[in-house]
């Protein structure tokens, strides 16, 4: 069996038409349905339903998806494990919001200058989920926020940025004092429930400031946004850019201590790609570097 007809009918499933599945793999449709055909006729189950120029995946091909992608990137590891002398293979990752649209561009467009054969898989979520997958070894390492609990032995973590908890406010009200501020200006509150939420809840609990809540967000550039159009007031980490263009805002310091927000990677110390992740170490270590 072909293993590149596995990796076609893969992306039949992923791109969602023939045709785009067709553009990604650099071959026509027709290679593309005959690949697909030629599977179909090895497993004698029928994998992609066609609909005039879309397709769907059979209920048969369904039960074979996830372990299809399995056997893709085991082939990718045999590829990294063989090749001793050069760093190729996919590298499985997970990227927090913050992350993903801050520093880790950054970081890839380093290590691909540098190991253009390195493949690279991002799925995003929030921390917590991302910690659950690289423990069952469903991602090789993800760029997080600071566990508040004890790593297993099999997962290891690296401090990559510290974010201080600061005020957002307009620029029209930088002169007035934050705490003032939080007592009487409705509060845009950075979701409790979410780790990077946590810091505020806890700051605004020991100065004994029990705030006019308005909105709770768990995304920051929409709290920004809100800020600038005079939604209220706001107590998050001071993040990594980019930030929305054109705001006017003010980003004012605490009058008590706080404990900063924490961003690192975590990764599965027993990853047959654990060359790949010693590289991404590396680089993102540089990259925190000239921040």
């Amino acid at each position: 069996m072909e293993t590149q007809y596995i990796h076609t009918f893969v992306s039949v499933v992923d791109q969602g038409s023939m045709a785009a599945a067709a553009r990604t793999l650099n071959i026509t449709p027709a290679a593309v349905a005959q690949q697909i055909h030629t599977l179909e006729r090895e497993l004698g189950v029928r994998l992609i339903g066609r609909v005039g120029r879309t397709v769907s995946v059979t209920e048969e091909g369904a039960r074979i998806l996830e372990r299809a992608r399995d056997l893709l990137r085991g082939i990718a590891d045999l590829r990294s494990i063989a090749q001793d002398t050069a760093l190729s293979g996919e590298l499985r990752l997970g990227a927090c919001p913050t992350a993903l649209a801050g520093m880790l561009p950054d970081i890839l467009a380093r290590m691909v200058e540098a190991f253009p054969q390195i493949n690279v898989f991002i799925k995003p979520g929030y921390s917590a989920e991302l910690y659950r997958a690289v423990e069952a070894s469903d991602l090789d390492a993800a760029f997080v926020l600071e566990a508040p609990f004890a790593l297993p032995k099999t997962c290891a973590w690296q401090l990559l940025r510290e974010e201080p908890l600061i005020m957002l406010v307009p620029a029209s009200m930088a002169h007035r004092d934050p705490h003032e501020m939080l007592a009487t200006e409705p509060l845009i509150r950075y979701d409790r429930h979410q780790w990077g939420g946590r810091q505020a809840d806890e700051y605004l609990r020991n100065a004994g400031i029990a705030p006019n809540e308005r909105f709770e967000v768990n995304a920051l550039n929409a709290i920004a946004v809100m800020v600038d159009r005079g939604l209220g007031v706001s107590l998050v980490p001071d993040w990594s850019p980019p930030w929305p263009e054109g705001l006017k805002l003010a980003r004012l310091p605490l009058p008590l201590p706080a404990e900063p927000r924490r961003l690192g990677i975590v990764w599965a110390r027993s990853s047959v790609r654990v060359r790949l992740v010693n590289v991404l170490l590396q680089e993102s270590a540089k990259a925190a570097r000239q921040q």
